[in-house]
């Protein structure tokens, strides 16, 4: 499964904004979790013509092989580089699952957008959703490939260093910070950014700073793409603006756009 994050791969995080793990988990895991997806969905995999819509959304997995990709002790060294040993809470479920199908039909939300990470005035509503200088509450944007992923599959597209823009966007916020609607409004607004793909055989993981703009896209391919993005929850709050000896590559990527 490989060893810890090297050095590179931190600083690749902090400047930005993601790193890529191949292998952090099985593809008999990923095999296994697609079986209970399907079961769930009105469509066939072998049949094409039950794929009838863009995109299906799923809702939390609790089951064996979700807990267990989630929870390798691959994931589990870089979760501790990343966010700091303690400072995060184990996922023991994993969703939602917006599972896209090949399809000539507009899925009608392939917007740049940034996860919110606490609840505003109305819990239930998303866009109400909230975020801060500080991430309250989460440690990590996770996009997890259950399926083999090419350019054609309606990879997520990630805006290189789009974090450090985001984290000068919040400052000004204060505690309160932005809501996902206020925040996606000003994306358009921000510095042109390189665009790449999360591609990746089933079992890639790509860990992603908290405040990285990222967009679905329609699917060109051929086979259901299969893709969980769950946050990773925090422990301990960050403290990214208060002065201390020493700091996380969240953290430390937050001082950076903000210095």
């Amino acid at each position: 499964m490989g060893d810890q994050l090297t050095n590179q791969q931190v600083e690749q995080f902090i400047r930005d904004g993601f790193v890529r793990i191949d292998q952090a988990f099985t593809a008999e895991t990923a095999q296994q979790a697609r079986t209970i997806l399907w079961a769930d969905m009105q469509a066939e995999p072998d049949d094409p013509a039950t794929w009838l819509e863009p995109v299906v959304r799923l809702g939390m997995y609790s089951q064996p092989p979700f807990q267990e990709a989630a929870n390798t002790a691959v994931l589990h060294r870089a979760f501790d580089q990343l966010v700091g040993p303690d400072y995060w809470i184990p996922c023991r479920s994993m969703g939602s699952f917006p599972v896209r199908f090949p399809s000539a039909t507009d899925p009608g939300d392939t917007g740049w957008h940034v996860d919110a990470s606490f609840p505003g005035a109305d819990p239930a509503n998303y866009v109400e959703w909230r975020v801060n200088v500080r991430s309250t509450g989460r440690g990590l944007l996770m996009l997890f490939l259950f399926s083999d992923v090419g350019e054609h599959d309606a990879p997520t597209r990630i805006r290189v260093g789009s974090h450090q823009d985001v984290a000068q966007l919040l400052e000004p916020a204060g505690e309160q910070g932005l809501s996902f609607i206020e925040l996606a409004e000003q994306l358009p607004r921000l510095p042109a950014r390189d665009e790449v793909v999360a591609t990746g055989k089933a079992g890639t993981v790509y860990l992603c700073h908290p405040f990285l703009a990222h967009a679905a896209q329609p699917h060109h391919g051929t086979a259901p793409r299969f893709l969980a993005q769950p946050p990773l929850l925090l422990r301990r709050e960050l403290e990214p603006t208060v002065e201390k000896a020493t700091y996380s590559p969240v953290e430390a990527a937050i001082r950076a756009a903000l210095a």
